[in-house]
């Protein structure tokens, strides 16, 4: 039985809009944003695109999350915090491993594999669906000032008292036994 939803014990905040020309809300991955390690897993981060963010937004960050990894705290497969307010949109394979195509200043954190990458979606064979929550956190400041080599956790202690907006959209993978 799937976790609940992660986000419902964080702060309401006004939601805003996002979208991706990889991901759609409730469906499964597409193959290219499953794990390497998948037959035709490539690892590569969704393009996203967001709108509407509430007034007075100075920066934002983009996780993307499971909650239903067999861990007892979830899987965090991407972070990427201090995305200016002006930018509104990531191209697809901006989490790679150089994360050349982010907007000057923005920054990956170790995923729960400790690489500094988007890392596909790979669910253990026979586990049962999970969700990955793919999220644009709109904020009130203009850097988190959380270290580069922090973990996903942190950067979202760290945003819990600077939210101002949420985009959410949900993925799903399941590997077969």
């Amino acid at each position: 039985m799937p976790a609940n939803d992660p986000f419902a014990r964080l702060p309401e905040v006004a939601s805003f809009t996002v979208t991706s020309e990889n991901v759609t809300d409730g469906a499964p991955w597409r193959p290219a944003q499953l794990s390497s390690g998948l037959p035709g897993g490539e690892d590569r981060s969704p393009q996203l695109s967001w709108s509407g963010a509430p007034e007075g937004t100075k920066s934002y960050a983009v996780t993307v999350y499971d909650p239903d990894a067999p861990t007892g705290s979830g899987f965090w497969h991407w972070a990427v915090t201090d995305i200016p307010a002006t930018v509104t949109e990531l191209p697809e394979g901006a989490g790679d491993e150089k994360g050349a195509q982010l907007p000057e200043g923005a920054y990956q954190l170790p995923n729960d594999a400790r690489l500094p990458h988007y890392i596909g979606a790979a669910p253990p064979a026979g586990h049962g669906p999970h969700r990955y929550f793919v999220v644009v956190h709109a904020l009130d400041i203009p850097a988190t000032g959380v270290p580069a080599e922090a973990t996903p956790a942190l950067l979202g202690f760290t945003m819990a008292g600077h939210p101002l907006g949420r985009a959410v959209l949900t993925a799903t993978a399941e590997t077969s036994a």
